[in-house]
């Protein structure tokens, strides 16, 4: 398994007035080779869980096991668990910093005190995962669009061969062509290098069509980790938390309640086509 949280709190400003839990009593197995989607409002402990992951931030009490080790016990290595679970912030200028996209993605690599061939041979195939050919490597990364920064920070990341790709949403502020563009990418990854994704969004469509499961996060408490289907059935209750469920879901339950017969865990727009084109044939 590759990762496995127990117990976990994160309490801001322990001990004084403004005490506060982030995350409560949090507990959950990630397996190899997951896609996992987190979603929460903001401030339900999403962005505070997944920086817990990679040792970023440090837990008040409870424990994580990567690979069956807890990352809290004494001597343990926090630079190689950062290489092996890479973290993609949501804003790609607080990594990126070089001054070409290249010698940016080789940094990782180079940290890791690689020889330089393999560091640029890590780089050219990271860059090539993310769809940016050679055109890119000599250009300023804070001249490229929004898109491109989060290719090249997502790059950066690939380039340490992480066997865990944490994102944190990788495509707020994007058009829907690169979204999907980037989300496509991701998922390739996933599928191709069985690599485990953890994907923060806020968009439930791409939470329905790329995540096997998700976990639900509210007021730092976990209430919600099933597959999306199961997950999407509670949107009143999702809807309480500040969130929703995918439009369809909201499509499929008035079509039933108007005597369409399909089912009631319908959550992309391919299985409701689908699902609505055998019910008229039945009729």
């Amino acid at each position: 398994m590759a990762i496995r949280v127990e117990h976990l709190n994160h309490i801001y400003g322990q001990g004084t007035a403004f005490e506060q839990y982030a995350l409560k009593d949090v507990n959950f197995t990630i397996e190899d080779g997951q896609f996992v989607g987190l979603i929460g409002h903001t401030g339900s402990g999403k962005s505070t869980l997944i920086q817990h992951l990679n040792g970023l931030l440090r837990a008040s009490s409870g424990a994580i096991y990567y690979n069956d080790e807890n990352i809290y016990s004494d001597g343990y290595d926090m630079k190689a668990l950062r290489s092996k679970v890479g973290l993609v912030f949501q804003y790609p200028e607080h990594q990126l910093f070089e001054v070409d996209v290249f010698s940016d993605v080789c940094f990782g690599p180079k940290n890791l005190g690689l020889p330089k061939e393999e560091i640029e041979a890590r780089a050219k195939e990271a860059l090539t995962q993310v769809g940016l050919d050679e055109s890119f490597y000599t250009q300023s990364p804070f001249e490229l669009s929004g898109g491109q920064k989060r290719r090249v920070a997502i790059a950066g990341v690939l380039a340490m061969h992480p066997e865990v790709l944490i994102l944190d949403e990788p495509t707020a502020g994007l058009d829907p062509k690169g979204r999907d563009e980037i989300l496509d990418e991701i998922s390739a990854l996933h599928k191709e290098k069985h690599m485990t994704i953890i994907l923060v969004s806020h968009s439930m469509e791409d939470m329905a069509r790329y995540a096997d499961r998700l976990l639900v996060m509210n007021h730092g408490e976990k209430v919600f980790d099933d597959v999306p289907k199961n997950v999407f059935k509670h949107y009143k209750e999702l809807e309480k938390m500040g969130l929703a469920a995918p439009q369809i879901t909201y499509v499929v339950h008035e079509l039933r309640e108007h005597g369409v017969r399909i089912a009631d865990d319908l959550t992309t727009v391919e299985e409701a086509r689908d699902a609505i084109l055998k019910a008229l044939k039945r009729q």
